[in-house]
């Protein structure tokens, strides 16, 4: 067996590991920011009955919301295979999930077609959706850090978490260059399904990718001790309850952010502030730039001060830039709006960098899969399944300031989380250094 560690380890080559945990992520992100787009912009003319337009919002942000519900069921199925079976399979198993889901969706029929039909269909790909995200995050974050040198472990972990940015990038830019290119009947009549469709593409560099890669040296090590758990979610809330509850709660300000900045954002923008679709997705393209530049920065101060400590800072930041939401959104100008939008996503990637890392440190190798996978999506149950629903329904009313307390209360409760989960020495156990 050590030789074949031996092997494995050789086999999965910096350059091969960083992009195989990069693509997938990348794909998966633009699977889902394609719907959260549509979700504004389509869905809510299409699948839902016409009549009132902020009832038929509310409904297709409501179809958004299930796929946080589907990811920990996705979280529990493939950490089940993950820390069973293998990173490597349980990642591409992952994969086909969400972008089957996403091509499926490029092809549904209307509401004018099917009737209610199509909002039923539509959700249920949503939950596919989700079930495959759930399994695909924990996955790739352990394929970078399971494989990083020692004090590398964030710079590595941060990888997948560029997939964020990159996904959004490209689901903007995708729907951007369809406003430009199609008129608004051919966008509602076709248009917006080309997106969905594309997915197809990526999906196959990304499996071809993942079926390169050989297992990481950690499970290997689990393997290799015979220290595989029968039922590893079973043990998760068994023996890492307190772990699990407070790793969730360190991650909902990160969600929370992210989806006022970028769901919430774009709908409210583009109806109460007047945006056009076309100058909104413009903007937050322009705003994403400073998520993907403060990720690989946030992991450089991770591996040097801690992820911990940098965690703690920014989520204060956080706390503090929830006050400025009314004044400077609310405001409708366009360079206030940019500069609020410039310094959320900036302080999106700064709690999104090094959150990986610390949450896979959490618990050790045999159920880190799981572990890792279910802190992460409880915390999108929490803080991004109804965030855009509740702001919208604060924003209406009781004005945008409450949105802004809305975010800094959940920075508040993430700021405690971290005090209290101080340095877990139990993720030790099956790390290479």
């Amino acid at each position: 067996m050590s030789q074949h560690h031996a092997g494995a380890v050789k086999a999965n080559s910096p350059g091969t590991v960083l992009f195989a945990s990069l693509i997938g992520t990348t794909i998966e992100f633009f699977d889902f920011y394609i719907y959260a787009t549509a979700a504004v912009l389509v869905f809510p003319k299409l699948f839902f009955p016409a009549g009132d337009a902020a009832a038929a919002t509310l409904q297709s942000l409501a179809t958004f919301a299930i796929a946080f519900f589907a990811r920990p069921v996705g979280s529990a199925v493939f950490g089940h295979f993950g820390d069973r079976v293998g990173r490597k399979a349980t990642l591409v198993a992952a994969l086909l999930t969400m972008g089957l889901s996403t091509v499926i969706i490029g092809l549904l029929p209307t509401y004018a077609t099917i009737g209610t039909a199509a909002p039923l269909l539509l959700a249920l790909c949503r939950f596919g959706q989700g079930l495959g995200l759930g399994g695909e995050w924990g996955g790739a974050v352990l394929l970078a850090t399971e494989n990083a040198p020692p004090g590398k472990r964030a710079w590595y972990g941060m990888f997948p978490q560029l997939g964020a940015p990159i996904g959004f990038f490209l689901s903007g830019g995708i729907f951007l260059l369809l406003t430009q290119t199609l008129s608004d009947a051919q966008f509602f009549s076709y248009g917006w399904r080309i997106p969905f469709l594309a997915s197809a593409v990526l999906v196959v560099v990304g499996l071809y990718v993942r079926l390169k890669i050989t297992e990481t040296p950690a499970f290997q090590q689990v393997l290799d001790k015979n220290e595989r758990v029968k039922l590893p979610v079973v043990a998760v809330f068994r023996e890492h309850a307190r772990v699990l509850v407070l790793g969730t709660l360190v991650a909902l300000a990160t969600f929370v952010l992210f989806y006022l900045m970028t769901v919430f954002a774009l709908s409210w923008g583009t109806t109460a502030l007047g945006f056009s679709r076309r100058d909104f997705l413009i903007l937050q393209l322009f705003a994403v730039v400073f998520f993907g530049l403060t990720i690989p920065l946030a992991a450089l101060l991770a591996d040097v001060h801690g992820r911990r400590l940098t965690l703690i800072v920014v989520s204060a930041a956080i706390a503090l830039f929830g006050l400025l939401l009314a004044p400077l959104f609310g405001s409708g100008s366009v360079w206030e709006v940019t500069l609020f939008m410039s310094l959320g996503l900036g302080l999106m990637g700064m709690t999104y960098g090094p959150l990986g890392t610390m949450l896979s440190e959490l618990f050790p190798a045999e159920v880190r899969y799981t572990g890792a996978s279910l802190t992460f999506n409880l915390a999108g149950i929490l803080g991004a399944s109804l965030a855009p629903y509740i702001a919208t329904w604060l924003a209406t009313h009781y004005g945008l300031q409450y949105v802004g307390y809305y975010l800094s209360a959940a920075a508040a409760v993430s700021l405690l989380a971290l005090v209290l989960v101080g340095k877990q020495k139990q993720g030790a156990r099956g790390w290479s250094e």
